[in-house]
């Protein structure tokens, strides 16, 4: 639910603070006041497109921000989960910056977050007829999912498209499966000489790293020897190292007892560099013994290594690989050997997730049969009380062709109207003019609003070229559509701002510099002016605050 509103710098509103309530709040003001402005700013933290004409005149910037309350039922809290975006308790706060070159920026929680990100959102949050370019319920890619929530068919759309993901998984198996076969037919004989020579090599995984290091210390060997040698020479000498060590810590030995324990810890160190100096020596000759600079045995390890590398440069693997495309080559070989049974029972494995998904996919087609006779049935009710009695609406279901299915199902799923008796229905934004279309939306809504709960609804201007008891009407309808979602309502009609359980009025004032709009709450005397006013016109007559009173305590009665 919006419940507040900020607006600065935006056209001719210097600095609007608004806040909202639950039920049906309406905006009213005469012509030209600036109540599109309102819906303007509105738009923008919703991720309507930015306009530079939109920053007022000799403003650095234009700044809206709209805090909402969160909704459960709302599609927003899994677009914060899937972006890793916390609510601040429950609060969402949408800000959107615009600067005079046309250029804007983007926030949710104080987060930069890209426009596209922030349309999301606002989609899931607000639904606006009228004034935005995009509207939800005419956008026909979302008339199937609508129909579904309305008839109680989502948890057999998700079996459907859960079948959908599993027959094209099959099929993608089958098709890999058959890419294999023809692979291995064309390449059959260059298969089997691969693995003839791959078998021969018998690579192991590690055998590179291995003779590598092999190979080096042969080809140095002359120079470890070398070293090893002295080094030996050093530790085995008359005088060598283990034997210097001991003979220092004996000498210490003898002495210690009368160093009160001062020399106890450094006897003990010589003792156990003596240890370790007869380890090393010990290892050393071990290291020593065990080269080989044997001629024959360094061109064997030279020429293995040469011939995994190569078998690895022909096949565009690593050696530590040669191993495991042994077994996929023989792998495919045998698939093909065995005469394609593979082949054979992924083709049937797919076969028989089509005809899943295609049984179900009809069951889900016949219940959307049945709940769109039942939504037409339902909105064409409400159409007549709106001064559209003339007019129909029919839920088209059109089976697809096959290349077309998804995980929707094999249906499209259309709302379409006509206006005028034995007219061909079609597309509702193309045969219905701007007023129609509100209250097709209205009478949709009506119909939809247990089943489709967007948080907030703004109508814009829903009684456009109607009057009196249509615009009563109209005022009914939204006031039981407030029941369920908070609803908004830019209108010229008394009947309708009657019904409004909060009420604002916008109006332009002379400001220091230029003229600006402003907005303000209506108290119950206030309210009654206001309708009066737009009942009488420019004078307001005791007669029109009369009406008023009248029309004020019949929709409160």
């Amino acid at each position: 639910m919006l419940q507040s509103l900020s607006i600065r710098d935006v056209v001719l509103i210097e600095h609007l603070e608004l806040s909202f309530d639950e039920g049906l709040g309406v905006l009213t003001g005469e012509t030209g006041a600036g109540k599109s402005i309102l819906l303007d700013a509105l738009g923008l933290t919703l991720g309507a497109r930015a306009e530079a004409r939109l920053v007022r005149h000799g403003a650095k910037q234009a700044v809206v921000t709209a805090t909402f309350d969160l909704v459960a039922e709302s599609g927003v809290g899994e677009i914060l989960n899937e972006q890793g975006i916390e609510a601040n308790d429950g609060e969402l706060i949408l800000r959107r910056v615009l600067t005079p070159d046309g250029r804007s920026r983007s926030f949710v929680n104080d987060q930069p977050i890209s426009v596209a990100l922030l349309k999301r959102m606002g989609e899931a949050l607000v639904e606006v007829h009228g004034q935005f370019e995009s509207q939800r319920l005419i956008n026909t890619s979302n008339h199937c999912g609508l129909l579904d929530s309305y008839g109680g068919l989502k948890q057999d759309q998700a079996i459907v498209s859960s079948l959908w993901s599993s027959w094209h998984k099959a099929i993608l198996a089958r098709d890999q499966a058959e890419n294999d076969m023809i692979e291995v037919r064309r390449d059959q004989e260059y298969l089997i000489y691969a693995v003839n020579e791959l078998e021969t090599l018998a690579p192991q995984k590690g055998e590179d790293a291995l003779l590598a290091n092999q190979r080096t210390m042969m080809m140095h060997g002359e120079h470890l020897i070398d070293a090893m040698k002295k080094a030996l020479e050093e530790l085995t000498g008359s005088d060598g190292m283990e034997e210097r060590l001991r003979k220092a810590g004996h000498r210490l030995e003898l002495v210690a007892g009368k160093a009160n324990g001062r020399l106890d810890e450094a006897v003990a160190a010589l003792d156990r560099a003596a240890i370790e100096a007869a380890e090393g020596q010990a290892l050393l000759e071990k290291a020593y013994s065990e080269i080989d600079l044997d001629p024959k045995k360094l061109e064997a390890i030279e020429e293995r290594l040469f011939a995994l590398r190569a078998q690895a440069r022909k096949h565009n693997v690593v050696v530590d690989d040669l191993e495991g495309l042994l077994v996929n080559i023989k792998s495919k070989l045998t698939d093909f050997e065995d005469g394609g049974a593979r082949l054979v029972k992924l083709e049937t494995e797919a076969n028989e997730a089509r005809e899943s998904y295609v049984s179900h996919a009809k069951v889900l087609s016949a219940a959307r049969i049945k709940m769109a006779a039942i939504l037409d049935r339902g909105v064409c009710g409400q159409l007549a009380p709106l001064k559209m009695d003339k007019a129909t609406f029919v839920t088209q279901i059109v089976e697809l062709e096959e290349s077309s299915w998804g995980a929707f199902g094999c249906d499209q799923v259309t709302f379409q109207v006509s206006t005028n008796p034995g007219a061909k229905a079609g597309p509702l934004n193309k045969i219905a003019s701007g007023g129609e279309i509100s209250r097709f939306m209205l009478a949709l809504k009506a119909v939809l609003a247990a089943s489709d709960a967007i948080p907030t609804i703004i109508f814009d201007e829903v009684d456009s070229g109607i009057g009196g008891a249509v615009a009563a009407a109209v005022g009914e309808r939204l006031s039981a559509l407030a029941e369920n979602a908070q609803v908004l309502v830019v209108t010229h009609s008394p009947q309708v701002a009657s019904r409004g359980a909060h009420h604002w009025r916008v109006f332009k004032s002379d400001g220091e510099h230029q003229v600006i709009t402003s907005i303000e709450v209506l108290g119950p005397d206030a309210r009654k002016e206001e309708i009066a006013r737009m009942l009488a016109g420019a004078e307001v007559t005791e007669e029109a605050r009369a009406a008023a009173h009248s029309l004020l305590q019949g929709t409160s009665s």
